[in-house]
């Protein structure tokens, strides 16, 4: 058989929607001619292997006629020479003259090992697909494992790897057994292994015929990393791929020597020369350029969103933060100093004297904080407050867009819009005002895939296992969100039982396995740190939050503070305060999710998607919904959880969070089709329906205002001279969640003494309700008072005896008030309250109130 142009091939193919290749005229113009279709074809890409190809194809040949018959439908060996320079294709010809099952495909250039896979794949006319390489480092025996691995695959479950199958017809076929790679830093990485780094992925793999052309066919690369290449688009459309190990020869060909000498000497074991590893790292970078493009746009918008803040981070605060930027910056600097003095990193008596507070039953981001303790100790607690803001909405935006882009979507930029809107949706602008735990989401996408696997059952240990691990630093890193995610999916998973009950039972055993395996994972891992965080010292239950904690139904289709067409006094009626206004999606983006589902009901996916955002806004309206512009009261669906254990402490206008990656999926998936629409009209209208929707919803940068300077007293260190080591700093008025200024104080005296008061979560009564703050006192509720307002009363012994008995509770060294509003005041009534005058120290009025003192 020739490799000239005098004939033509074009065995069936079956690719996916929206993908092309266009062969090079070059190599179709050298296919050989189509003995019709064969149960396998075996594809062996050659460049230079005269010394070795000869013995390879009289392996493959007696293995296959003993294997698999000699008839001419049984197989067929393609070769694909990539423009070798010595005898390689005259010994395929020679070979196939005398067996027309060996066929070759001849490039008149050289291309790389990619463009020879691809244009032998494309050639072949086999049921299944077997790449194999010329140096046979790999028997033809081992076919038989990759047969059993295929074959069993096929025999599994019908749940495929997407989310939603796109239609009513299962697919059950696997698409390729691998040899196992062993490339540990490649897959590390999270990329197949490449052949030019000794790892062999593709190097001996057997796949289904149609599957391996379509793959192939819509390949790029023409060099090593075609491995990557064509595995992660497998993969991206749900099809299995199963691992098998396979044995490998360490025995080599002889290759004649160059230069004269006695005879053949044994060639020396191949190793991919430098410049193959570089192409192979370009092709890598190649091929993760889009995705590094998408994290660049994502890493941007998180930095436009935050640039008030790194704008001048010593003398800037988020304006609409009220206290929890000066919270969260005081719980990294905790985390730090509890770990570098090897203290419990969970509890601490910093602040909320004498009692302390318990740090792992508050939002502290131990996964976090603990992790960056460098790079606080090198920059500072705002610093690090800032990095974990900036890079964790951007971090979260990515995973979102991998989950999206890897199980649903074609398009990259589909996949990076929904990603983009899961992540940068309204509540998550509010809450990157001062609540890291609900905008460092990186993880729960995570969570999701690694569920999704373990409804496929293709390895439930794994997965289970990976799953406890996720849930665990999750919870390190946030545990309400954790909650929300898992309702969602709760409602999300019975909804997909409604839509398609088959799919969903099949998928519910090796879920059901995977969970308690996860549980396994997690349990021994997190007893203690939950035992602490419900039973330990300050620990407390159901977080009082007020009978307006819910959703007003106007708060769904209004637009928030930092949206583009927000307004802030609007959304100030309508939310808790600036950090909870947890929907304001818009009405257009509503309106568009809507006509979403209704242009996309027949998938399964969508309507279990419509049915879980309905659930959740619904339940985000609270156990009360007050109908607009009436007073009418009805209860809402939130009363059937109120009182369960953990729902009780959360605020439950955050369930309406749900719906931002909800509406990030319904995005990318109408996107993925209007992008694929064949009319320009209709692409047009559909670009300019979607731009509508989310243009409203844009997220502005935060506020920022100019931060409360610290006292001098406290900058220049004299506070040592009034605050023994033990005691407690007493400032005027205490720290609350009203006013926590001082825990700020606290931070830039690197906790170096504790504080009274404070803003923290903790009990409250002998019930142990949780509150916000220290219990309060007498005195902290006096000072608190006259400070904002109302006029001091008559001091009277009772009134001495009481403060004394509170600045003993507090194990108090020193009553400090800076120069402020009211400042005489509390100047004259503290004078009073404790028998003695001041001292002015700096810009503080100091009164030493420790032992033998009051």
């Amino acid at each position: 058989m020739t490799d000239t142009a005098d004939t033509t091939h074009a065995p069936h193919t079956t690719h996916t929607p929206g993908t092309t290749h266009t062969p090079d005229p070059a190599v179709a113009a050298a296919a050989p001619a189509w003995l019709g279709a064969v149960l396998l074809s075996v594809v062996i890409p050659t460049h230079d292997d005269a010394h070795r190809i000869g013995p390879t194809l009289d392996a493959f040949r007696a293995h296959l006629d003993a294997h698999l018959g000699s008839g001419p439908g049984d197989w067929e060996l393609v070769v694909s020479d990539d423009a070798s320079t010595d005898e390689t294709a005259a010994l395929v010809e020679a070979a196939a003259a005398d067996e027309p099952r060996i066929r070759l495909v001849r490039s008149p250039h050289h291309r790389g090992k990619g463009a020879a896979l691809r244009a032998g794949v494309l050639a072949c006319a086999g049921a299944r697909v077997l790449l194999a390489d010329a140096g046979l480092r790999t028997p033809p025996a081992e076919l038989e494992h990759l047969e059993q691995a295929l074959g069993q695959a096929a025999s599994d479950s019908g749940i495929d790897g997407g989310i939603d199958g796109g239609s009513d017809t299962d697919d059950a076929r696997a698409t390729a057994a691998l040899g196992r790679s062993g490339n540990r830093l490649v897959r590390a990485l999270g990329i197949p292994g490449i052949p030019g780094f000794r790892a062999d992925t593709c190097g001996f793999a057997l796949f289904d015929g149609d599957r391996a052309r379509a793959a192939f066919g819509a390949s790029v690369l023409d060099g090593p990393a075609i491995d990557a290449e064509v595995l992660r688009w497998v993969r991206r459309q749900g099809w299995h791929v199963a691992e098998v190990p396979v044995t490998r020869t360490r025995t080599r060909t002889p290759k004649p020597p160059v230069g004269p000498g006695p005879g053949p000497a044994p060639r020396p074991r191949r190793t991919a020369p430098p410049g193959d590893r570089r192409r192979t790292l370009t092709e890598l970078f190649r091929l993760n350029a889009g995705g590094l493009a998408v994290a660049a746009v994502f890493l941007a918008l998180s930095v436009y969103v935050f640039h008030g803040l790194w704008a001048d981070l010593d003398g800037r605060y988020l304006a609409d933060a009220l206290q929890d930027q000066n919270q969260w910056e005081w719980f990294v600097g905790v985390a730090t100093d509890n770990i570098t003095h090897l203290r419990n990193p969970l509890f601490t008596t910093a602040q909320g004297m004498p009692d302390g507070v318990n740090l792992m039953a508050n939002a502290t981001m131990l996964g976090l904080t603990v992790p960056l303790i460098p790079v606080t100790l090198l920059f500072g607690e705002t610093v690090t407050f800032a990095l974990v803001l900036t890079l964790g909405m951007a971090a979260s935006a990515w995973t979102w867009y991998w989950l999206i882009r890897r199980r649903l979507v074609q398009s990259r930029w589909a996949a990076a819009a929904g990603g983009a809107l899961a992540a940068f949706a309204p509540p998550m602008v509010s809450h990157a005002n001062g609540h890291p735990n609900f905008v460092v989401l990186f993880m729960l996408p995570l969570i999701i895939d690694r569920a999704l696997r373990l409804c496929e059952g293709r390895n439930v240990v794994r997965d289970g296992v990976l799953l406890g691990l996720f849930a665990t630093y999750q919870i390190f890193l946030g545990e309400e969100p954790l909650l929300i995610a898992a309702l969602g999916m709760l409602v999300f998973s019975l909804a997909y039982l409604l839509v398609d009950r088959r799919r969903a039972l099949a998928a519910a055993r090796p879920l059901g396995l995977g969970l308690v395996i996860a549980a396994g994972v997690c349990v021994p891992l997190l007893i203690f740190p939950l035992y602490w965080q419900f039973f330990g010292p300050q620990s407390y239950h159901s977080v009082l939050h007020g009978d307006n904690a819910g959703n007003s139904p106007r708060a769904l289709v209004e637009y928030a503070a930092r949206s583009l067409f927000g307004d802030a006094e609007t959304a100030g009626r309508l939310s808790l305060n600036t950090t909870e206004q947890n929907a304001f999606y818009g009405w257009p983006l509503l309106a568009l999710g809507v006509i979403v589902c209704v242009w996309m009901w027949r998938r399964r996916l969508v309507r279990a998607l419509a049915i879980t955002g309905a659930v959740a806004l619904a339940l985000s309206l609270g156990p009360w919904v007050p109908v607009p512009r009436t007073d009418v009261v009805l209860p809402g669906p939130w009363r059937l959880m109120v009182k369960l254990p953990l729902f009780e402490s959360v605020i439950e206008g955050r369930v309406a969070m749900v719906c931002a990656p909800v509406l990030g999926v319904l995005l990318a998936l109408a996107l993925d089709r209007i992008v694929r629409m064949r009319t320009r009209e209709l692409r047009t209208v559909g670009l300019l329906a979607v731009a509508a929707a989310l243009i409203p919803v844009l997220p502005l940068p935060l506020a920022v205002r100019e931060r409360a300077p610290v006292p001098a007293f406290i900058t220049s260190g004299a506070w040592k001279g009034y605050v023994k080591d033990g005691e407690a700093l007493v400032p005027v008025p205490l720290p609350d969640p009203g006013q926590a200024d001082a825990l700020h104080w606290q931070v830039e005296a690197d906790f170096g003494f504790r504080l009274a008061g404070g803003y923290f979560n903790g009990p409250w009564g002998p019930d142990r309700i949780g509150i916000y703050g220290a219990t309060p006192r007498h005195l902290s509720n006096l000072l608190r008072d006259v400070r904002y307002g109302q006029q001091p009363p008559e001091i009277t012994p009772q009134w001495r005896d009481q403060a004394r008995r509170d600045l003993e509770f507090w194990k108090a060294g020193a009553v400090v008030l800076p120069f402020q509003d009211r400042g005489i005041e509390l100047r004259d009534m503290i004078t009073e309250l404790l028998g003695r005058d001041p001292q002015k120290v700096e810009d503080v009025w100091v009164w030493r109130v420790g032992p033998g003192q009051v």
